[in-house]
């Protein structure tokens, strides 16, 4: 692979089809539903006179700004995504979209969903693969020992199982 390539590669936001379309529907409602209402107030603001020392001016502008930022934000992250159903996907080996099983050495077990790092949400189990903990676990396999370095010190775990769902 050239520089190119792996700069292109680079570039790619790999994203499950629920996930662009959840980031999908956040746009569509900041664009049709966020964005005219924070017109509105801006105008109802205006009319209330002064907009120097106008509060609800200020906020209103203050949240236009935001909205218009988070859109421009989505724009790019789906412009970039590259849709990956895992339901697809099979193999051994952990990768994208996986779910994988392991155990501690004291016999405790955890599991963890690599989903893409707009989706990664660790209350619901699913951690972003470019996480420290998603990037040692790629290319294992059930069996396999992994050293994941943490805050607290390096921690041993066993691939347990892998699976795609």
């Amino acid at each position: 692979m050239d520089l190119l390539e792996h700069l292109a590669a680079m570039d790619k936001n790999p994203i499950t089809p629920e996930g662009a379309a959840k980031l999908r529907d956040e746009l569509q409602n900041l664009r049709s539903v966020e964005r005219p209402k924070v017109i509105q107030a801006i105008a109802v603001a205006r009319d209330h006179g002064d907009l120097s020392e106008n509060a609800e001016y200020h906020a209103a502008r203050d949240k236009q700004s935001f909205i218009e930022g988070r859109v421009k934000e989505l724009e790019n992250k789906l412009a970039r995504a590259e849709i990956i159903d895992p339901t697809k996907l099979e193999g051994s080996r952990v990768a994208f979209g996986a779910t994988v099983k392991l155990a501690n050495e004291n016999g405790e077990e955890v599991k963890y969903r690599i989903l893409g790092a707009d989706e990664a949400d660790l209350s619901q189990g699913s951690i972003s693969v470019t996480s420290p903990v998603a990037r040692s676990l790629l290319g294992k396999e059930a069996g396999d020992e992994v050293v994941i370095k943490t805050p607290g010190g390096p921690r041993t775990y066993e691939v347990l199982e892998v699976s795609f769902k």
